[in-house]
């Protein structure tokens, strides 16, 4: 991306030359692209408009789908490039579903030109869109687009903490019933002259040390299913769907997000989450509450260059923070921030597709969305 020559003020925490890259960008779309679309439209541009077209601007989402229409056979497809910037759309206006997304274009002349259909006779059916929406969801595309605006915008930045959290998704799909294990009944007491007994399992986390992220997620189960969590009051909640693990880093950007049944304990994502993020960014501190304490997560913490900032778990005695500790720790709120955005404003409380790939294309259209926005906001 070009360069901004001009000496701008530093956003607190935030990279000086980070902050030119978004400005220069945010100038030249207000001063070129904006007055072209006010001659080219009948309407004027609506303020949500104008963010949705920076934010397009930002993801450049024709990238990653330009060649799904190059390789297609037989009978021509209905353009994927308008089609993936309607579902970022979609995210950007927290629509409920599709049909609500198409009603909109047929009815907003601007919006259905920012999206790339010209006529509303361009604009596809329902079903198009299901089948385009699973093309995107089979080609992983929201993980693709995400992963690559966090290479071009942060790969050569210094993030100072990254906070770690979870945050429930609710399906719309039957739970996946669970089997019952039958235990074998252990044998109390020491063992007998002579006897063998079974070594205990290792716990996922203790081999995920070990681990590449991408074996390590393997053993990761992602169907649907009901989880259960206490609230800021104290009080257990319950919902069946899913459970959506974000690393957030100081600047308010999504790293890493992981998608995984609802039941799942927060820590077992960690670990692997941790690897893959160090190999996106270079961070200083891994800021996690206390579902989190467990000695191998320090210890991957550690081995990474990290130094973990874990609210400890009460069972485990309370150890207060050092005053730098704590003062570090309150910026774990970046995270509850992340997931309150994603599920407000970008569709994160509006899942009606089914399937953990579908479900994952749903809220990675919203968090590259809220990523876009994010990173524009940080240059105001």
């Amino acid at each position: 991306m070009v360069k901004c020559v001009v000496k701008t003020p530093s956003y607190e925490g935030e990279p000086v030359e980070l902050l030119q890259r978004i400005s220069w960008l945010k100038k030249t779309i207000q001063e070129n692209l904006f007055p072209y679309l006010r001659e080219c439209l009948d309407d004027p541009l609506t303020e949500k408009q104008k963010d949705l077209i920076m934010i397009l601007e930002v993801i450049e989402i024709e990238r990653y789908v330009a060649h799904l229409n190059a390789s297609w056979t037989g009978r021509p497809p209905e353009d994927r490039c308008a089609l993936a910037r309607s579902f970022v759309g979609k995210a950007v206006y927290n629509l409920d579903n599709t049909r609500m997304l198409i009603d909109l274009l047929h009815n907003m002349p601007p919006l259905r030109k920012i999206c790339g259909f010209v006529q509303r006779s361009d604009i596809p059916s329902e079903s198009t869109f299901s089948r385009a929406f699973q093309e995107f969801a089979l080609y992983g595309l929201g993980d693709i687009v995400h992963l690559a605006l966090v290479r071009a915008h942060l790969s050569d930045e210094l993030i100072g903490h990254v906070s770690r959290d979870a945050t429930a998704i609710e399906g719309n799909e039957r739970p996946l019933k669970k089997e019952k294990k039958v235990k074998a009944p252990k044998k109390r007491g020491r063992p007998k002259k002579g006897e063998i007994r079974e070594p205990k399992e290792e716990t996922r986390l203790a081999v995920q040390v070990d681990q590449s992220p991408s074996e390590a997620l393997q053993d990761i189960p992602v169907h649907c299913d009901t989880g259960t969590k206490k609230n800021a009051k104290g009080y257990k909640e319950t919902w069946i769907g899913y459970k959506l693990h974000i690393d957030t880093a100081c600047n308010g950007l999504p790293l890493t997000a992981i998608l995984t049944s609802a039941s799942l304990h927060d820590n077992q994502v960690a670990i692997p989450m941790m690897k893959l993020t160090a190999q996106r960014v270079t961070s200083f501190y891994d800021l996690m509450d206390s579902a989190y304490d467990a000695e191998s997560i320090y210890h991957v913490s550690r081995s990474l260059g990290h130094v973990p900032i874990i609210d400890k778990n009460r069972r485990h005695g309370a150890i207060p923070f050092s005053p730098a500790e704590r003062i570090r720790y309150h910026e774990r709120t970046a995270a509850e921030r992340t997931n309150g955005r994603l599920k407000e404003e970008f569709g994160g409380s509006h899942v009606k597709v089914r399937g953990h790939v579908k479900v994952t294309l749903h809220l990675m259209f919203g968090i590259i969305a809220l990523f876009a926005d994010q990173l524009l906001r940080l240059a105001l």
